[in-house]
């Protein structure tokens, strides 16, 4: 009786998609990422377009979280390729682009301007997000 033995199989040597440099990127990139939150959104939106102007003192915080807001919900927007955003959805982009970079002015009622814009840009994103089923609304 003869012994018969399958053929060696010869795997390519994997190799990993990242170098350390690529990992470290990666894993500095998850440490700050945070999760969208659809309520915290629609919440700050009504305190810059509101009834009631916000309040000096949390003003800046405010415009500063709507930056961010609309940052998240633009990179959201062009994330995957095989959605691509729709012209309306580039255009509230590329509205959201200058208002991003301007610094927050000193005076309130020009701080108070500048987050009603940011809001009203990032509203109009965010309703286009999530009538294209790209994000879920508030629970």
């Amino acid at each position: 009786m003869s012994a018969t033995t399958a053929p060696e199989c010869r795997a390519e040597k994997w190799t990993p998609p990242l170098d350390a440099d690529g990992l470290k990127f990666v894993l500095a990139r998850v440490i700050v990422w945070k999760p969208l939150d659809v309520e915290e959104i629609f919440d700050d939106l009504d305190t810059a377009i509101g009834n009631q102007p916000p309040p000096v003192a949390t003003t800046a915080a405010l415009v500063e979280r709507l930056r961010g807001h609309l940052k998240q919900l633009s990179d959201i927007t062009v994330a995957d390729a095989k959605y691509p955003p729709t012209d309306e959805m580039v255009g509230l982009i590329e509205r959201g682009l200058p208002l991003r970079a301007e610094p927050t002015p000193a005076n309130h009622q020009q701080a108070v301007a500048l987050a009603r814009r940011l809001a009203f840009v990032t509203s109009d994103l965010v309703e286009k997000l999530i009538e294209a089923r790209y994000i879920k609304g508030a629970q």
